[in-house]
Formats: structure tokens, sequence, C-alpha cells
């Protein structure tokens, strides 16, 4: 099975990073933001990968058209003819196939110009800048349980700020802080779907989270799988701090491979 990756977006509000390089490729504990989701997915045995490129795509081709020299020891032999000597030869048992799906091209264009290499089967999806601690094999089990054309992963996101009740002529009733109780369900990415999905993807400006997901809903075809565990998007340069701590510490929740 293929697990599709958004990988891009311009990465606005991280943009202390992102502007030598495409959200994704910023670095968790020297890694690529990437390279900790597919870690994640391949742990499970999915490690079948479609990356939607976009902006400064040629940056994620880069990477991996010289994964093993960035993860192995090399000597470069110029008395002999240049030779190139690779010890230890680090790998991943990965096929990846990265995609220019345009500079400004929508979460669902990017989807539908994946078409032709997903195929007709089921397939994942996620984004490229969100960790979790999720099973996937178990959200697979649930997707396959339900018989549906698309499965999500509902988060739980706890309210950061305090709480207002206002009656309807605009006074303000009450005013406490923030608690456990008051939380928001999110989509978190790490989704299946079936590829009957591509039929409700328009072209390049359709958004995913619009349209195509809208749809589903008015039809009954989309499901919740709620994870309870870790989830984290580095969505500013606090969140990769936060992200970068964990890693540091030892105790990064995500990191579930050996």
């Amino acid at each position: 099975m293929k697990t599709v990756i958004l990988a891009g977006g311009l990465g606005t509000r991280i943009s202390e990073e992102s502007h030598l390089k495409p959200k994704p490729m910023i670095e968790i504990g020297g890694m690529p933001i990437l390279w900790h989701i597919m870690k994640e997915y391949s742990h499970y045995g999915f490690k079948d990968f479609i990356i939607c490129a976009g902006y400064k795509q040629h940056v994620i081709k880069e990477y991996f058209a010289d994964y093993y020299l960035h993860r192995s020891d090399v000597t470069f032999d110029f008395a002999n003819d240049n030779k190139l000597i690779i010890h230890n030869n680090v790998a991943e048992s990965w096929r990846v196939t990265v995609v220019d799906t345009g500079l400004n091209t929508m979460t669902g264009g990017r989807v539908k110009r994946i078409k032709d290499y997903v195929g007709d089967e089921t397939f994942m999806l996620t984004y490229g800048d969100g960790l979790c601690d999720i099973d996937i094999n178990r959200l697979l089990e649930f997707h396959k349980s339900h018989g549906r054309q698309a499965t999500m992963t509902a988060i739980n996101v706890s309210q950061r700020f305090g709480v207002l009740e206002i009656s309807r002529s605009g006074q303000v009733e009450t005013f406490r802080e923030k608690s456990e109780l008051d939380s928001n369900v999110i989509n978190g990415g790490y989704m299946v779907l079936e590829p009957e999905v591509f039929d409700y993807i328009e072209g390049d400006e359709t958004v995913f989270e619009k349209e195509p997901l809208e749809t589903l809903v008015k039809k009954g075809e989309l499901m919740a799988y709620r994870h309870n565990g870790f989830w984290k998007c580095m969505d500013t340069q606090r969140d990769k701090q936060e992200l970068e701590n964990l890693w540091e510490s030892g105790k990064a929740p995500w990191r579930i491979w050996d």
C-alpha cells in the first residue's frame, strides 16, 4: 500500500527556515521532519512513498538522490581517478516517488496529480509537517472494518486561551481559564482513502479539506479514527523547538522504530 505525503506548501508561518527549504525538510534532531514521518510508516511495514512536492521541490529530490551519502561514511579519493568509496552504506528499504505537483496547487489538486502513481487501490495520505504515535496498523484495520471510502485521524486539541461565555446582547457572563474539558477535535491527517476519492477532486484549485471531504461527509463516507495519544504539527518556530526538545530528551513519543 502506498503512502502519500503532502509536502508542497510554502510554510509561511515558519518562514525563518522555509525560505531556504520546503517545510517538510526542516530538521528535527538533524533529520527532516519528512524523514521522521516516513520512519513512522515504515515501522509498520508501509515503505512505498509518494511525495507531493511543490515549493523548492528540487531540495526533496536532491535529498533522496544523495540519501546514502547523507547517512554513510564516505571517502573521496582524488589521487585515484576521483574514486568515491562508500563505507557502511546506510539505506532504507523504501521506494520513494517525488512528484512536482506545482508551486501554487491546493491540497486536493496535489492529490489529484498523483492519481496515476497510486492506481486503483487503497492508499494512505498525511501531511508533511505532523508527527504522531498512532498505531497505523490499527488505523488500517478500522478503515477496513467500516467499508467507507475515507478515514481520517481525529485528534483532541486543548483550548489554548481563556473561555468567554457571552449573552446575546454582548455582555460577558463568565470568564474562566481553559481546562482539560475545553478541547476541539481536529483533522490530524494520517488518513486512509479509497481511490474513489479522486472523483471528488476537480483540479489544482481544489482544497482537499473543503469540497472533497465535505462531500464525503454528506454521503456518509467519512469516518474518524480517534487517537488519544501524541500528535504535534510543526506550524511555527515554537512548535519546531518543542519537537526538538522532545527529541533531544530521548522521549520523543513518535520515535517508535529501533
